[in-house]
């Protein structure tokens, strides 16, 4: 920690969260400021890496600046009237909650900045893609800074309109489709969503996720808390996503981009959750206490559900897409995060916090990976990889089997790096849940979820099996390794899982505290 004066963490915060919209308004000038290329497509592409990368830094010198030994209060605040008919504010500030992530979506925006820059998305305009980029990363560091319900809602939906371009304009086959089902999904879902906060910020008399968290829902009755719960519920699960609102993600991420894979998968997830956590825990505790026996059921079909598609995927090729498979992965292991949820125990919620970070890490990289497999080989077919190609990519191109195979071991949970940590405080969240949830039930959801890790261990080391060990003996030609760029583009995210796996009191240290105070009854 180094001590940084106040105001400059809240310009600082303020930057992060304004800066890229400034960006991508920069973007779409006629040639971005300042910046000199080869030919106007590589100067924007260069525009987004400098706006992406003055961003990171912002936000790694909010984390250095963040007094650690007091992560359950609000830091870099920012508190200024809006709409004063509705006592909307623009209220800014982050906590050990919210740093994390803040930090995770610079870090992958720049790092899908990086990655376009040597390998431009073919299909567009590289000013609408950088521009878009910005918009999105701008929206999503909003819903993890703004402190404001409607806020919250309009950076919530800010996000839509771009990932819904991203995937339209530059995905793959079957995008039209794919990005129709991620909008009115996720629209679909908002517009309930909207309804529970409004009914939350009239019953309490104001909108301010602070002053809520504080109140502890003591200033709402429980049939408000129960209907708002459901309501706020059913857009964050669409978003996160839960089982049975899922449906769109695999296709979403199918048809996506590589780096808009990354974002969908590293980032935008995550918004869900971390709405359970910031809006509903605190402020409608016994409306969400009325809902976690289901939640954490939804939870654990959703871990068996996505296990077991992936599994079909692995062992027998049935539209066997790498991708998908991947996508599918998610579903499972974002029902990890939503049972520690449910647990309503610094345990559990410290698990879901830390698995949200892991998932980001591990199946960021893991698109990435992916996507540089389909730029060799054309293709993100397992019986194409598997086969058709001939021999092992340990043998064709080491280095990129070794990181797809770290990955995988990493994505199941393997002790010692990230993806450990998260499943493993969940699933000890739901040994022993909040005072009055039935504990039964919960060790049933455990045992459940635990027996959905075996089935990821099953079906990651098929996959590494088949794409890695290969399925023929044959020759066939060498595969370009690892370029400079990805390099570049994939070692933070290894390093990260690594040392979070190896020092996870990093991130639930700050977490932690954060956690407590939020339960008890708000963070102030």
């Amino acid at each position: 920690m180094i001590d940084i004066n106040e105001s400059v963490m809240q310009f600082l915060l303020a930057f992060v969260v304004v800066g890229p919209l400034l960006g991508a308004v920069a973007a779409l000038l006629p040639a971005p400021p300042g910046l000199k290329g080869k030919s106007p497509e590589q100067a924007v592409l260069r525009h987004g890496v400098t706006v992406t990368g003055a961003i990171l830094v912002a936000a790694l010198v909010l984390a250095l600046g963040f007094d650690h030994h007091h992560a359950s209060k609000m830091q870099a605040t920012t508190d200024i009237s809006w709409i004063p008919a509705l006592d909307v504010r623009i209220h800014l500030g982050i906590d050990g909650i919210s740093l994390p992530l803040l930090v995770l979506t610079a870090l992958l925006t720049f790092l899908c900045a990086l990655y376009s820059y040597f390998k431009p998305p073919a299909g567009g305009s590289p000013k609408a893609f950088v521009a878009l980029l910005l918009l999105l990363e701008s929206g999503t560091l909003a819903t993890f800074a703004v402190l404001d319900l409607l806020l919250f809602f309009l950076a919530f939906e800010m996000v839509l309109i771009p990932m819904y371009f991203l995937i339209a304009r530059w995905g793959g086959e079957g995008r039209t489709r794919a990005a129709w089902k991620f909008i009115l999904f996720t629209l679909l879902g908002s517009v309930v969503m909207l309804l529970g906060l409004l009914l939350i910020g009239i019953k309490a008399g104001t909108f301010d996720m602070v002053a809520l968290a504080t109140d502890n829902g003591r200033s709402l009755s429980t049939s408000v808390q129960v209907i708002a719960v459901l309501a706020i519920g059913i857009g964050l699960a669409v978003k996160t996503p839960m089982w049975p609102l899922h449906s769109w993600l695999p296709d979403a991420h199918t048809a996506a981009p590589t780096v808009g894979s990354v974002l969908l998968a590293g980032v935008l997830l995550k918004m869900g959750t971390y709405g359970f956590v910031r809006i509903l825990l605190p402020i409608a505790p016994h409306g969400f206490h009325t809902f976690a026996p289901y939640l954490a059921a939804f939870a654990v079909v959703g871990i068996i559900y996505g296990s077991l598609a992936c599994l079909a995927l692995a062992r027998h090729g049935a539209k066997g897409d790498l991708k998908r498979l991947i996508a599918y992965s998610s579903v499972g292991h974002m029902g990890f995060v939503l049972l520690g949820i449910a647990t309503m125990t610094p345990t559990g919620v410290n698990g879901a916090l830390f698995a949200n970070i892991a998932h980001g890490l591990i199946t960021g990289l893991l698109f990435f990976l992916v996507g540089a497999l389909k730029d060799r080989t054309g293709s993100t077919d397992l019986d194409t990889l598997a086969e058709e190609t001939g021999a092992a990519l340990y043998g064709k191109a080491p280095r990129l089997g070794g990181l797809l195979a770290f990955a995988a071991v990493a994505s199941l949970g393997l002790p010692g790096l990230a993806g450990f940590w998260g499943e493993m405080l969940a699933l000890f969240g739901a040994f022993k849940p909040a005072a009055d949830l039935s504990r039964p039930a919960f060790l049933t959801f455990m045992a459940i979820g635990a027996f959905g890790t075996l089935l990821t261990a099953a079906y990651m080391l098929i996959v590494v099996r088949r794409v890695c060990m290969g399925g023929v003996e044959q020759e066939a030609p060498k595969l370009a390794d690892v370029h400079g760029y990805e390099f570049a583009a994939w070692t933070p995210l290894v390093a990260l899982t690594v040392v979070a796996g190896l020092w996870p009191r990093a991130l639930l240290g700050l977490t932690d505290p954060a956690v407590h105070q939020l339960l008890a009854g708000g963070t102030r």
